[in-house]
């Protein structure tokens, strides 16, 4: 059985979801991430996507919905699991960082048009160790064998920045983490070593490895798609609606100028 207690939900919702589309248009929409499956899955939201290394013209509304750029973030990943020992607040900053980083270029190349900037990183959590995307074949099947038949956590931290209409260098920092909790049966040395490719990938050759899953799929993918979408319900429903820290597995709502560091943006609630 799948205890809802063992999973980071998030905030119970107090409005009803709403469509994306509508909340996002007349936004400049960039998902910072060089990942395909986390284009693919913010794709459902969206009609389209521009993949770009810079920053071009801003998304046209289309029909259908509305256009999204994918900018990859250079933000670089190396902060400090000692500094940060827990899982969420580890893929939370790192989310931020990258979410920032594309933000502040976005800015300077446009400082007129609203965006809505979001940035992601996902990370598995087992014997109080953090593990990333492995290094190199070895270090995949490492990962692996550590994993074999114990139940561990898969956290996704989401960072979305906001600058709205008018709002000069002021912008919105929310981010939060979603957890979803897996369970790996026992595994042989050959199907560790035959899965080694893709280590960590529930919606390929992973799934063979899952016994149970409890909570979002689309997080240990890589994406929390519904609570993304929950949190862009509450934070772009309202022009200028104040978000306060929503409970478990979210971090707080900030408002920061674009012209200062990574850290200097508030205080935590």
């Amino acid at each position: 059985m799948c205890d809802p207690g063992d999973v980071t939900r998030g905030p119970a919702p107090s409005l009803a979801l709403a469509p994306p589309a509508p909340l996002l248009r007349g936004f400049r929409v960039i998902l910072a991430s060089a990942s395909p499956r986390r284009r693919e899955i913010f794709g459902l939201t969206t009609a389209q996507a521009v993949t770009t290394h810079q920053a071009p013209t801003g998304p046209c509304p289309t029909p259908q919905g509305v256009s999204f750029e994918v900018i990859p973030p250079a933000f670089e990943e190396s902060l400090s699991k000692a500094a940060l020992p827990r899982a969420q607040d580890y893929a939370r900053e790192t989310a931020r960082g990258k979410a920032l980083e594309v933000a502040a270029r976005v800015f300077q190349d446009d400082p007129e048009t609203p965006y809505v900037v979001i940035g992601a990183d996902t990370v598995v959590a087992v014997d109080g160790l953090i593990l990333e995307k492995p290094a190199d074949q070895e270090d995949a099947v490492r990962m692996l064998r550590r994993l074999s038949g114990k139940e561990h956590g898969v956290i996704t931290g989401v960072a979305i920045v906001v600058r709205r209409h008018g709002a000069g260098p002021t912008q919105e920092v929310l981010a939060f983490h979603e957890e979803t909790r897996v369970t790996f049966s026992p595994l042989s040395d050959d199907l560790v070593r035959e899965d080694k490719a893709g280590a960590y990938a529930l919606q390929a050759r992973g799934a063979v490895l899952a016994e149970r899953v409890c909570g979002d799929v689309l997080n240990v993918v890589g994406f929390p798609l519904n609570r993304v979408c929950r949190e862009l319900t509450r934070l772009l429903l309202g022009p200028g609606q104040e978000v306060t820290s929503a409970g478990m597995g979210s971090d707080v709502n900030r408002r920061s100028d674009i012209t200062a560091g990574r850290g200097d943006v508030g205080d935590r609630t």
